[in-house]
């Protein structure tokens, strides 16, 4: 049975796991917390670009980046499970939280990598992954993660049509 608004998980009212404060990569908290604010200067966006693990180390690496933590985002049930984000019941897509310093790497750099590191044209898969899930997406936090986000799709989609990739389903 395929997603729809009207036939969704319920989900649940909190996460069926305990979840991590720090990084184990970046020793970095993932996640706000009263003990350990994040700086002020940080911007949040999160992508989506098929198995969020592999994404997630993308962008652990780029100088800049605070930290990163993976998750699921775009879907209606909250809270769910792995098992229940793959059924393509909940409308969710993994993706990954990106917080950085836009003093030091900014919003169009990460795009970059969003738009050349996976195949935004792919639609509901990312290479031998398939479901919903893995589908190529974009949440932005603020208006002009927005008009950036745009401004590339904008920008990359031709390139890939003219390699023969076809439209971008970002």
């Amino acid at each position: 049975m395929t997603f729809t608004p009207s036939n969704p998980l319920p989900g649940r009212p909190d996460y069926p796991f305990l979840l991590a404060v720090d990084h184990a990569v970046l020793g970095s908290p993932m996640r706000e917390i009263p003990d350990q604010p994040w700086p002020a200067a940080l911007e949040v966006i999160y992508f989506g670009m098929g198995c969020f693990w592999g994404a997630e180390e993308i962008f652990w690496r780029i100088p800049g980046v605070f930290t990163t933590a993976v998750g699921y985002q775009g879907g209606i049930s909250p809270h769910p499970t792995y098992e229940e984000v793959c059924s393509g019941r909940t409308g969710h897509t993994e993706s990954v939280l990106v917080a950085y310093d836009p003093a030091k790497v900014s919003t169009t750099e990460l795009l970059r990598h969003f738009w050349e590191e996976h195949d935004p044209t792919q639609g509901m898969r990312q290479g031998n992954d398939v479901g919903s899930q893995y589908r190529s997406a974009i949440y932005w936090t603020t208006e002009e993660q927005s008009v950036l986000a745009s401004e590339s799709a904008a920008a990359y989609e031709p390139v890939l049509i003219d390699r023969g990739y076809g439209t971008v389903t970002t």
